[in-house]
């Protein structure tokens, strides 16, 4: 293990991203890199079943997508700089994700910023 991650558990919401978790996420982690073509983005937006399997993904996997389960996916071992590309094409804004990672609605989440009336 990483010296530098020893006792990094015992710290509420955070998940750091390893060798290891990379490793684990590698299928997911390509799929969402790959949202950079538009031939991938088309493929996931008319037939999900068809790009989930050309990526072959996991039931588990697939589910989280679906699902788009922004923290289960992080939690999964999924680097944020990729999710952040498939929100785009989930038409999802940073700020919604981040809102989803902390269980609230866009609202709840804009008034805790320093900017409540930002979109």
């Amino acid at each position: 293990m990483n010296p530098q991650l020893i006792g990094v558990e015992e710290l509420t919401g955070t998940y750091p991203f390893d060798i290891r978790q990379s490793i684990k996420a590698m299928r997911l982690n390509r799929f969402f890199w790959q949202m950079r073509e538009q031939q991938a983005r088309n493929r996931w937006l008319e037939d999900r079943t068809s790009a989930y399997d050309l990526a072959g993904l996991t039931e588990e996997e697939r589910t989280l997508v679906d699902n788009t389960d922004w923290l289960g996916l992080i939690r999964y071992g999924v680097c944020f700089f990729v999710l952040e590309k498939f929100a785009r094409v989930a038409k999802i804004t940073n700020l919604g994700m981040y809102a989803s990672m902390r269980g609230e609605t866009l609202e709840a989440f804009l008034k805790t910023r320093q900017v409540p009336d930002a979109v």
